[in-house]
């Protein structure tokens, strides 16, 4: 068992990683980006639920199903599979391998056709794929304290937040322009060939820009292999337990910010979410407009990473989260009282705004707390989290939409989970106030 070191001398030596690894590895966020933002959010998602597949939400809810199996196996099986990339030294391997395999995803996708016939074909293959990139991410997330110090864990990580929020930018806009009427790539829009090739797109960005992190892990410090022999499924359950007990009785800050965080979490990823189903279908916006909007929102989502990983070198994440979710309520609430297409351009620029901030600060906050050879279980635990609390926003924004029979009220769903998740960060330490005693063991 490893004894318990303070966050800050897990950090105190200079980064191991070369400038040019660094740029690898934001350039890995880059090609993430067209799975986040093309397939899951404005583009292939959108063509998934649309009438094409069947009745009115319909399509929707079929997909709701099936994101939520995804989820529960998410929850179930990412932290071992980080406890046991940690326990091989093989985070870089299994990196490659689930980036390999997203991209090859994202390319079957294009055998999706209009037709009701292929909405189950769809859903398994949108559902598989977030499956598969949440292993990706994890071992992605876990090599950033590997390349950052304490004094940069937030700029490095909010760069890569921003490199993915920019990557989203220059991945629509292609979209837009190629694919999207009238695309100037001239791929028929019959069968809805043109929306299906971006799928293959989809796939040729990812692996493109995943290239350079590949050939570069070698080069970041491995994790320390176990001496012990591999161990069962069911033996890294058990150790899986064993380490939360641990941090339940001797890192508790560790714990609870895992909770507070799988709260407003969720409520971040129910803006970006819903935020493209409100364009649509609350204000009006066609796809080209929901694609121009998507592009707006990448710009300022990646300048507000930037800004936010400085400010969180400065100030710490826990004043970068709070405050960032501070806007974001009162954003959110403006929209909802004062409805109109430009309040919905500029709550909605904000809103972007401080989404990045609020997501790059949490993945630095648990960084500082990481010991090495650790990684990988505790951002494991950190997806599993989040993926447990993930039905939150999608439940009340739903309840709200039914209440009130009108999709614009599940703003107020969001809200909530952003207040509650508030709530709980609230008294919650300061990672750089936290006591030795209360590191990752």
């Amino acid at each position: 068992m490893t004894s318990p070191v303070s966050a800050a001398d897990n950090h105190s030596t200079p980064a191991p990683a070369s400038k040019k690894t660094i740029a690898a590895w934001t350039l890995w966020d880059v090609g993430n980006a067209s799975f986040n933002a093309i397939m899951t959010t404005f583009v292939f998602a959108v063509y998934l639920t649309s009438s094409s597949f069947g009745e009115e939400g319909h399509p929707a809810a079929v997909l709701s199903v099936g994101l939520t199996i995804a989820g529960v196996l998410i929850a179930l099986l990412a932290p071992i599979s980080g406890q046991r990339a940690d326990a091989s030294g093989k985070r870089g391997l299994w990196l490659g391998v689930n980036s390999v395999l997203l991209a090859v995803i994202m390319a079957f996708c294009f055998f999706v056709a209009p037709s009701p016939d292929y909405l189950i074909l769809g859903v398994v293959l949108l559902s598989l794929g977030n499956l598969v990139n949440e292993f990706a991410v994890v071992n992605y997330n876990a090599l950033l304290p590997a390349i950052s110090t304490q004094q940069t864990i937030g700029k490095v990580s909010g760069t890569g937040w921003a490199a993915g929020y920019f990557g989203g930018i220059l991945a629509l806009a292609i979209v837009l322009v190629g694919f999207v009427s009238p695309g100037i790539l001239g791929i028929p829009e019959d069968g809805a060939y043109n929306l299906r090739a971006v799928a293959v797109f989809s796939a040729i960005w990812a692996i493109a820009f995943s290239l350079p992190l590949m050939l570069a892990v070698r080069k970041i410090s491995p994790a320390p292999r176990s001496v012990e022999p591999q161990k069962s499924i069911l033996d890294s359950y058990r150790d899986l337990f064993a380490t939360i007990r641990r941090l339940y009785r001797e890192a508790p800050t560790t714990l609870y910010f895992l909770l507070s965080s799988a709260v407003f979490r969720d409520g971040l990823n129910g803006i970006f979410t819903f935020g493209g189903i409100l364009a649509a279908n609350s204000f009006g916006f066609s796809t080209n407009q929901v694609i121009v909007f998507a592009i707006f929102g990448n710009i300022v989502a990646g300048v507000g990473a930037l800004l936010g990983g400085r400010m969180d070198d400065r100030f710490g994440p826990k004043r970068v989260i709070v405050f960032s979710l501070v806007a974001l309520i009162a954003a959110a609430l403006s929209l909802l009282f004062f409805p109109s297409s430009t309040m919905f351009w500029i709550c909605g620029l904000t809103l972007c705004a401080f989404v990045g901030p609020a997501q790059s600060a949490a993945r630095s906050y648990l960084g500082r707390l990481v010991n090495e050879g650790n990684e990988g279980e505790l951002y494991g635990l950190y997806s599993t989290t989040g993926r447990a609390a993930s039905f939150l926003s999608p439940a009340l924004f739903g309840l709200f939409v039914t209440w009130f029979g009108a999709e614009l009220w599940g703003i107020l769903g969001i809200v909530i989970v952003l207040f509650v998740g508030l709530l709980l960060l609230l008294p919650i330490k300061d990672p750089q106030r936290v006591d030795a005693r209360e590191s990752m063991l």
